[in-house]
Order: C-alpha cells, then sequence, then structure tokens
C-alpha cells in the first residue's frame, strides 16, 4: 500500500471519490487524511474537483465542513493548457478525462511526497507516470 514516504510534510491530494468520501466518514479516508494531518503533510484537492461534488444542495453539507480543513488550488491557464497537452501524450480525451488531467497537473506540482486518493487508479497512474523522475519521487496512486 501506498504511502507517504519519505520525511515530515508532502501532500495528499483527493479526487471527487477521494473528498466523497472523506466527507462522508470513509474509514480509509479518514485514515489517509490523519496521517497526512499527523506527518505535516497538506491536504488537498483541485478546484475542478468541486465542479464534479458540489450540487448547491443540503448534500453539500460534508462537503463544505470538510473543506474548511482541505486546500483548493486554483487552477490557472497555464495547469490548463498542461492538462490538455498531458491528455494528448497519454492519448486519453473527454470532459471527465479532462478533470483527472487537471488534478494530475496539481499533484504533480505539489511538495513531494505526494500521494492522490482516488477511485480511477488506472487512469490517474497513467496521467502522473513521470519516468524521468527516480520511483521514489513519483506522484503515488491509491485507491479509496
Amino acid at each position: 500500500m501506498a504511502r507517504l514516504r519519505g520525511g515530515i510534510g508532502g501532500t495528499l491530494v483527493l479526487d471527487a471519490e477521494g473528498l466523497v468520501k472523506l466527507s462522508g466518514g470513509d474509514p480509509r479516508a479518514l485514515s489517509r487524511a490523519k496521517l497526512a494531518t499527523i506527518r505535516g503533510a497538506a491536504v488537498v484537492t483541485a478546484a475542478s474537483t468541486l465542479a464534479e461534488v458540489l450540487r448547491g444542495g443540503a448534500r453539500d453539507v460534508p462537503v463544505h465542513r470538510t473543506l474548511t480543513k482541505v486546500g483548493v488550488i486554483s487552477i490557472h491557464a497555464e495547469q490548463a493548457r498542461a492538462a490538455g497537452e498531458l491528455l494528448g501524450r497519454v492519448g486519453l480525451s473527454g470532459h471527465t478525462h479532462a478533470l483527472d488531467a487537471l488534478l494530475a497537473v496539481v499533484a504533480m506540482a505539489q511538495p513531494p511526497p505526494v500521494v492522490i486518493l482516488t477511485s480511477d487508479t488506472n487512469d490517474m497512474e497513467l496521467l502522473v507516470e513521470e519516468p524521468q523522475r527516480p520511483r521514489s519521487e513519483r506522484v503515488a496512486v491509491v485507491r479509496v
């Protein structure tokens, strides 16, 4: 099981499912977030993830409560371009993959070690693959 490697610090990145499960009290997601906090790691998500999970109703309350403890990384034009280019390099397309690519670009820019908590490990592993980096410095992808 992948974990925050190396020393203290790093970043736990939540995709939509990771954020929803953390908000819903899922034991695995809670355990990952607690470990990250103990280690002094940041827990973050991309602003684009909010569009995936928020619908403007009472069901959003747990997510909003969780977001008081989670950093939300803004998406800028440079990151959007990088996400599009990333999709081209790995041969993916479509809006779902575009949101995943935005999250991948955000994750790869965070202080290491970086762990992404996701339900879509196959696509995310493809998107964050950086063979030029030593394995110990690559983004780890963990199923939630």
